[in-house]
């Protein structure tokens, strides 16, 4: 079983490839280029897959972490391929990820310093 740290990680690599990818562009370019659409849904889906390993009792130390929202972000984009409201990614990448990137950040460093 791989290590919750090596997920957490991965989580924390995904949300700064979507910092990095929509780096200075407008809801408009994004909307209509396919490769960075895809390319934050993709990384987004990995946020969310990798959220599900995450053990209970190692969520807890991450209240404000929406680890419900990041699992069902990713059911909605696995569910709706043929269908993905761009428009929710965007918001989700824009306003949602600085965040979860900040708390992954004291969260792996707080889990480091206790291991």
């Amino acid at each position: 079983m791989r290590s919750p740290l090596l997920y957490l990680s991965e989580m924390l690599d995904s949300s700064r490839n979507i910092k990095d990818f929509l780096q200075g562009m407008e809801k408009e370019t994004f909307l209509k280029d396919e490769k960075t659409r895809s390319a934050v849904a993709h990384q987004l889906l990995i946020l969310g897959e990798a959220s599900k390993a995450i053990p209970a009792d190692i969520k807890s130390r991450a209240p404000n972490l929406d680890w419900k929202g990041m699992a069902g972000m990713r059911d909605r984009l696995i569910h709706a391929y043929f269908n993905v409201d761009y428009d929710l990614v965007w918001d989700t990448a824009k306003n949602r990820v600085p965040m979860v990137e900040r708390e992954l950040e004291k969260l792996i460093e707080e889990l480091s310093f206790s291991n």
